[in-house]
C-alpha cells in the first residue's frame, strides 16, 4: 500500500516525507531504547531507510562525476 502512494507523482514530496517521518519511523523505532542492536541490525535498518528515501525521492546523480547517471 505505502508502495503505490510513494510512486504516485500526484503526492508532493514533501508530503512523503512527513509521512515517512511520522508513521514509519515512529513504528520502526517503537521500543527500540530496549533493543540492544548488532552491526548487520543496524545496517538492515539503514539499508531500509535509504530505501525508504530512494523511493520518494528518486534517484539522485552527481554530474560532475557521473555517478549514478548518464
Amino acid at each position: 500500500m505505502l508502495q503505490k502512494f510513494f510512486k504516485n507523482k500526484n503526492v508532493t514530496k514533501k508530503l512523503k516525507l512527513r509521512l515517512k517521518n511520522t508513521i514509519i519511523d515512529k513504528v520502526l523505532t517503537c521500543a527500540s531504547e530496549t533493543w540492544t542492536l548488532t552491526k548487520r541490525e543496524r545496517k538492515k535498518l539503514n539499508v531500509f531507510e535509504r530505501r525508504v528515501y530512494r523511493r520518494i525521492l528518486g534517484p539522485l546523480y552527481d554530474k560532475e562525476n557521473k555517478i549514478g547517471g548518464y
